[in-house]
């Protein structure tokens, strides 16, 4: 049962009934509909309108622009982007791991990301990418560091006249990179914990580190206190700093939910990145 629903045939009408309604997007419906389930067999309860937008040509498609940003709608899915031959490393690994097939060919990406939930799959390398996100409402658009739009476990910064529009990932480069989600199974699991990093080394020296945590705290963890004290520093020091590193982002990841299991999980997969980074030839994937 829902309180009202609105089908719009386009974004300015949809747009229009956002504003007038505050009714809630729904697309691949993934989340919100096992949200608010009554029981097997019993249509999903809404206590509020909602409006399906899942038909808007003005929210599909990825594109790659002329500086090498990638530009990815609100509608892309999660197969869409896994099969993205122009996608970050990161974000497509993500999207391939992320639940059974069928989900992948129906979840949006602005869902995932306007669930805020610090399991999702998807945030978690966005925010390692320093990705933005544009979102729009009748008149305007506003466009914010997506680390920002998500402000807590299911809280974000969307207005109630604004719908998420598309999301940028800026160009970047790096030496080595990595990405792990660790779940009861192999397949179509929740993360338990996840991490994306990536780092650039020139002539010995670490030009960039960062790392992105999810699962480990009420939103996406990444602390660029701690990328700091790897930052500017040569290989031939990467021990001496590593542990002052490591402890640094230990004290970023949330005291609730596992806290021991998560600290050390978390620490053991980041030593093992920066020590093999360290080590290997250049544009390499450590896995």
């Amino acid at each position: 049962m829902v309180e009202k629903c609105y089908i719009p045939s386009s974004l300015e009408e949809a747009l229009k009934i956002r504003r007038e309604t505050g009714a809630r997007p729904l697309a691949g419906g993934s989340d919100l509909m096992v949200q608010y389930k009554q029981g097997i067999g019993i249509t999903p309860a809404f206590p509020f309108p909602v409006m399906i937008i899942s038909k808007l040509e003005e929210l599909r498609g990825i594109r790659q622009k002329d500086d090498g940003s990638v530009e990815i709608m609100a509608l892309a899915t999660p197969d869409e982007i896994s099969q993205c031959p122009f996608m970050p490393w990161h974000v497509k690994n993500a999207a391939s791991r992320m639940g059974a097939i069928a989900l992948r060919n129906t979840a949006t990406i602005g869902g995932n990301i306007g669930n805020a939930s610090p399991k999702g799959d998807l945030p978690q390398p966005l925010i390692l990418l320093d990705a933005e996100i544009v979102l729009r409402n009748c008149d305007e658009e506003r466009i914010m560091p997506l680390d920002e739009f998500i402000l807590g476990s299911k809280k974000t910064a969307l207005r109630d006249d604004e719908i998420i529009y598309k999301i940028i990932i800026p160009p970047v480069s790096y030496s080595y990179a990595y990405y792990r989600k660790i779940g009861t199974r192999k397949a179509n699991a929740i993360s338990k914990l996840s991490l994306s990093s990536l780092i650039t080394i020139e002539e010995g020296v670490i030009t960039d580190f960062r790392a992105a945590s999810g699962a480990a705290g009420p939103k996406v963890i990444r602390s660029r206190e701690s990328e700091n004290i790897l930052k500017g520093k040569r290989i031939d020091e990467v021990q001496d700093v590593l542990p002052s590193f490591l402890d640094s982002w230990n004290d970023a990841i949330s005291p609730h939910a596992m806290p021991q299991y998560r600290r050390n999980t978390t620490r053991r997969m980041l030593e093992h990145f920066i020590l093999t980074a360290a080590g290997m030839p250049e544009n390499q994937i450590i896995e």
